[in-house]
């Protein structure tokens, strides 16, 4: 062999590391790069006291260390790491780009995601986050030559390193204990921050409810539900729910917002309710819960799943029902009545890379108002204000704040540019909505009509240095959980309400407690499912029992 050979040979030898000292290294690279978030709030919170944060620091690389080591086996130990590099490095991005929390209610959104929505969120930045601190670290394990020990030799020095660590972690948490324990309570956000054990154990979570949750039988509701008579109209009662997406009130300038998000709905004869909240922070919370029985209180995703909902109850009752949707599904809420999935059309007049704009809602709308022959309430489910692609939820005619962000990327954009897309997105929400109360408007010769819109839940677009939503309910800013409700009643329907009862009621707090009662009630739907204590018309509403 020549020398160049033998030179070139050895160094692309691989290197040799023992399995143990490779832990170590995955370990402290955890703690030191994927854990932005948690050390900046650690820095905040223990801000003065720098001993306990150095117990801190010092504590859990103790228990980072101690679990890596525990999986340091022959066949395991590179599986292992490489999945908890990626894993780490993706989680990381979102908490520290977007203040994410990755709980279980995440998660299972991640899982319901589009494709076409998943991929706004796989940036440019993301990839690079991802290979320089997921890929290229997971390349090296699993190049580099693992030294294994003998069975025996490997317990015994595992756990020469396992005992300690952890001991030297008790004792860390020990020294500081009520600190934590006080700051942890208070600010319950900070430990659902380190990362990956919070998310690991929310993947946990996440699998354990769905494994219980498969054999679900769904148990029915009001099935005694009839129409209430009255002599007030012969004409089918016709309802459109708007469900909005990530529409928050701050926002609506029916709601004293300085911009004029809301210049074709503040010309509508509508009613606003100023003080509404939300059921959650994600869609696939929210949104069942508003179609539920079941107050925010109450509410749980297996009750969600196992009882039947406002779509179900509706029809009992003989009342036409269907859901549009242009969003990223029902959620199983209309899992027993017509569903159209407009998302899917691939209808180029509206939709583009696997997403519409909600224009795409009104297109058959005429067509459907116009064969309306029975009572019938009709679901249309937006994209709305969905990010952080917010620059593609609105047409060029209503880029109207500017200068708007037009990237998913935040940070290549200033925060009014965020904010300005963002807002634009609820002036063309403002026209969608507007646009079908004049269609019901046209029709009151045929149909009694009514509308009503709410929206999921809100947005954060930088207040606190959060983006986007998500946020567990208990830390949640008011951005993501005080959401726009508006009603619009036809002629028919005006003359059961008490005008001025309603203008009073109208400030008074609701929230999506008050949707599945309020339906009923505006349907005339009598059962014994309804209370009438939350249907938000029910104090006002004269000539109909209430």
């Amino acid at each position: 062999m020549s020398v160049a050979a033998g030179y070139l040979e050895g160094s692309l030898a691989r290197p040799k590391i023992g399995s143990v000292s490779l832990s170590v290294v995955v370990a402290v690279f955890l703690i030191a790069t994927a854990n932005a978030t948690f050390w900046g709030k650690a820095s905040v919170l223990l801000e003065g006291q720098t001993i306990a944060l150095v117990y801190l620091a010092f504590g859990l690389t103790c228990a980072f260390v101690a679990l890596c080591v525990s999986f340091s086996l022959k066949f395991l130990i590179k599986p292992f790491l490489i999945i908890l590099l990626l894993f780490s490095a993706s989680t990381s991005w979102f908490m520290d780009s977007y203040g994410t929390i990755i709980d279980v209610n995440m998660l299972q959104s991640v899982i319901d995601t589009t494709d076409a929505e998943a991929g706004h969120l796989m940036t440019p930045a993301y990839i690079w986050h991802m290979l320089i601190f997921g890929i290229a670290p997971a390349l090296l394990v699993g190049w580099v030559r693992v030294k294994h020990r003998t069975y025996f030799q490997k317990l015994k020095w595992n756990m020469a390193i396992i005992a300690p660590a952890l001991v030297f972690f008790v004792v860390a948490a020990l020294s500081h204990a009520s600190t934590y324990l006080s700051l942890g309570r208070e600010n319950r956000d900070w430990f659902a921050t380190l990362n990956p054990i919070a998310p690991i154990v929310n993947v946990v979570k996440l699998a354990i409810r769905t494994t219980s949750n498969q054999n679900i039988v769904v148990q029915p509701l009001g099935t005694d539900a009839r129409v209430y008579s009255t002599a007030k109209t012969d004409k089918p009662r016709v309802t459109i729910i708007i469900a909005g997406e990530t529409a928050r009130a701050e926002s609506f300038s029916l709601g004293g917002y300085y911009k004029n998000t809301n210049p074709e709905l503040s010309k509508q004869d509508i009613t606003y309710f100023p003080q509404t909240s939300s059921c959650g922070t994600i869609t696939e919370v929210s949104l069942p819960c508003m179609f539920s029985v079941y107050t925010r209180k109450e509410y749980t995703y297996r009750k969600g799943l196992e009882t039947e909902n406002l779509m179900d109850v509706l029809g009992h009752a003989g009342i036409k029902t269907e859901w549009w949707d242009n969003n990223t599904g029902d959620k199983k809420i209309a899992k027993r009545t017509t569903y159209q999935p407009l998302y899917k059309s691939g209808n180029p007049a509206y939709c583009k890379d696997g997403e519409c704009l909600d224009s795409i809602l009104l297109d058959q709308l005429d067509n459907w108002l116009d064969n309306v022959k029975t009572d019938s309430v009709l679901v249309i489910h937006q994209l709305g204000s969905h990010g952080p692609a917010y620059y593609l939820r609105y047409p060029e005619e209503f880029r109207h704040f500017t200068p708007d962000c037009r990237t998913s990327e935040f940070a290549k954009c200033t925060r009014q540019e965020i904010i300005n897309s963002y807002d634009n997105t609820i002036l063309y929400t403002d026209h969608i909505i507007s646009t079908v109360i004049n269609k019901l408007k046209e029709r009151e010769s045929r149909i009694s009509p009514s509308m009503i819109y709410m929206s999921d839940h809100g947005e954060s677009t930088g207040e606190y240095g959060l983006y986007l939503h998500g946020a567990p309910y208990f830390m949640a800013p008011t951005q993501q959980t005080h959401v726009p409700f508006v009603l619009w009643l036809g002629q028919t329907a005006k003359s059961e309400i008490n005008a001025s009862c309603l203008a009073s009621q109208a400030p008074k707090p609701h929230s999506h407690d008050n949707l599945f009662h309020t339906v009923l009630g505006m349907m005339h739907v009598e059962t014994a499912a309804r209370d009438k204590t939350l249907d938000a018309l029910a104090p006002c509403r004269q000539g109909y029992s209430s």
